[in-house]
């Protein structure tokens, strides 16, 4: 090293000495949230050296370690007061810890640094992730798989960080199966302007599902990210916009995920007229300075209003009530006496005031949860708090009856489920969405023989059986759960964990449907019935056949086109023994290379047989080109 460059690092360097040697580190904690419900999942603990020092910030501070070749022993106090800080604050959730790959094949890491640190401090390790990058400039040991996994059998979760930055963050998810996924924050700044960017999220989501992995987006900073993130159902994420990195986190970014999400679902509901807004009706509204006088005057003008908002920024804070003003005016001398007088002085703070998204459903529980509210009253409808107009509880009564006949027009009579129609409307709008959903189609195995022989009326429990199991434990406001008639149900799937959703419902049915049969075709494993030809034939028992699939929104024009992957799905699920469940690799009609139904992965009568829980790079690669194709591009 020339003289000028020690002549450099001396100060740094005797900072550094004191820093260890004093253990002046500060750990500051960013938090990682569940981007659908706001809920503190974990959080990632990155280190500071004192403020205002020249080695404050993670550059300085880490190359100037890297340079006096003290690195393994900055990352152990790293650690250190990591676990400490974490343990006196009684943080939520995991802690993610960055682990370069030379300290975890360390001597001192080896022998349980990091565990007996842990005990001490009372942390399990199963609330500890271990944060791995082969990006880091001091990391040229590499990393292996028995290492990783020696860690593993600890009781440690894995993450890859950075994914995306380069070739090794892929062979690193191709290599040791994390448990965790972090994509680098490049791909995730102006995802909303970047079509490129959303489909190579997008296609990093769809093999962490079929890896089991969770997905984290790093660096959040602006709400339309976070609402894209959402859209392509990215499930966890963090950033400056959810939480920044503080020695004390504060847990803020609730209201803003729950507000998006839920925003997002109302819009949705929005488009097919279950919200408040279908109730708008134009109306005048007044300030707290205006005159009763010129109330009363619009009351005479719309004689069908009970009652006219007053705002104030815009924003309504009461009603004026037509009863009340009447009773003024009724009294000796109220007129003269009220007619000038603000409209301060008639104020009633008992309004009804909803925001236009929120459900008709909705609307009539806060109707029929007022003590005094009366049929006639109007509701103040606002859009962000903003007055909007107003809205009456009888037209609200017509829209939710038009609502329920036009439901049960479309539902299964014997489930009461969404039929085929309110099926179709919910493909094709996330179609056009271009939204990221799995459909599952279930079919009873076996079912004609097991009608024939114990009778219609125990077919129709065993089908409400199944029904009610989809409802258990499928129904979310993520999911849709709909029956298309005799024992064929569909369900489309928005939230994540659908597989093991499908499994538990499998596992259920099994159970559960033992209890249709007489102890004799119990005993025999089946019943004996007569096939399509009149021929006596033994029948195992009832089974419950699950294919799933998760159309390309950029190739599937229309529910058409899903309906006809989902039925090819169940039929190769009815192919497989017992009960079990198919989920198929084709995402459209007719793609290339597609043509034979290969299953990503297959449960077959409470056994598992996953063909893409180890991906090699090769099948990393192919299924990047499955979805991106940027001449399909919006």
């Amino acid at each position: 090293m020339e003289s000028s460059t020690l002549n450099a690092l001396h100060p740094l360097q005797a900072r550094l000495q004191e820093l260890i040697r004093d253990e002046l580190l500060e750990p500051h904690f960013q938090p990682i949230i569940d981007l659908h419900h706001g809920e503190v999942i974990g959080h990632e603990a990155l280190i500071r050296g004192p403020a205002g020092c020249a080695l404050q910030f993670p550059d300085a501070l880490f190359n100037t370690a890297i340079a006096c070749n003290r690195m393994l022993e900055l990352e152990l106090l790293c650690r250190k007061r990591s676990i400490e800080r974490f343990a006196e604050l009684h943080l939520a959730g995991k802690l993610f810890l960055n682990i370069s790959a030379s300290s975890l094949q360390s001597a001192e890491h080896q022998h349980g640094y990091t565990a007996e640190l842990l005990a001490k401090h009372g942390i399990e390790l199963e609330r500890v992730v271990i944060e791995l990058s082969e990006e880091d400039p001091f990391d040229h040991q590499g990393l292996s798989r028995a290492a990783v996994e020696h860690y593993r059998q600890m009781g440690f979760d894995v993450a890859v960080d950075d994914l995306g930055s380069g070739y090794s963050g892929l062979k690193l998810w191709s290599q040791l199966t994390p448990e965790y996924v972090k994509i680098d924050k490049h791909f995730i700044a102006n995802i909303d302007r970047d079509p490129v960017k959303r489909e190579l999220v997008r296609s990093v989501c769809n093999i962490g599902h079929s890896m089991r992995c969770k997905v984290i987006a790093e660096g959040i900073e602006r709400i339309e990210e976070l609402r894209t993130l959402q859209k392509l159902g990215v499930w966890l994420g963090q950033g400056y916009l959810l939480g920044r990195p503080e020695p004390v986190p504060q847990a803020c970014a609730r209201d803003i995920v729950t507000s998006e999400y839920k925003r997002a679902r109302n819009r949705r509901q929005a488009e097919i007229g279950e919200t408040a807004f279908s109730l708008l009706r134009p109306a005048s509204a007044v300030a707290l300075d205006d005159r009763i006088g010129y109330v009363d005057d619009l009351f005479r003008k719309h004689p069908e209003l009970t009652a006219i908002p007053v705002l104030q920024d815009g924003r309504p804070i009461g009603v004026v009530r037509k009863a009340d003003l009447l009773e003024v005016f009724s009294a000796q001398y109220g007129r003269a006496l009220y007619e000038n007088k603000p409209v301060r002085k008639l104020l009633s703070q008992q309004a009804l005031v909803v925001e236009s998204e929120v459900t008709l459903e909705q609307v009539s529980r806060l109707v029929t949860d007022q003590d005094d509210f009366s049929l006639q009253q109007d509701i103040v409808i606002t859009q962000d708090g903003c007055y909007l107009g107003m809205g009456s509880v009888k037209d609200l009564l017509k829209r939710i009856t038009e609502l329920k006949i036009k439901n049960a027009r479309y539902s299964n009579p014997l489930t009461l489920l969404p039929g085929n129609v309110p099926i179709q409307n919910e493909i094709d709008l996330l179609l056009q969405q271009t939204a990221d959903f799995r459909v599952a189609y279930f079919d009873l195995n076996n079912f004609k023989p097991f009608n024939d022989c114990y009778g219609y009326s125990k077919g129709d429990q065993v089908i409400r059986l199944l029904g009610d199991l989809l409802v258990r434990f499928c129904d979310s406001s993520e999911n849709f759960v709909g029956h298309v008639g005799g024992d064929d149900f569909v369900v489309i799937f928005r939230h994540p964990e659908w597989r093991d959703i499908c499994e538990q419902v499998l596992t259920r049915f099994d159970e559960q449907v033992r209890s249709f049969y007489t102890p004799r075709d119990l005993q025999q494993g089946g019943i004996w019935a007569s096939d399509r030809a009149g021929e006596p034939t033994f029948f195992p028992m009832l089974g419950l056949a699950i294919g799933i699939v998760h159309p390309d929104p950029y190739k599937c024009t229309s529910h058409h086109e899903v309906a006809e992957l989902a039925a090819m799905a169940k039929k190769e699920a009815k192919k497989l023994p017992g009960s079990a469940l198919f989920v198929s690799s084709r995402r459209r009609i007719g793609y290339p290379g597609q043509e034979s139904q290969q299953p990503r992965s297959a449960r077959v009568s409470g056994t598992e047989t996953a063909a893409s829980a180890d991906m090699s790079m090769d099948t990393l690669a192919s299924e990047m080109e499955l979805t991106y194709q940027p001449d399909q591009l919006n």
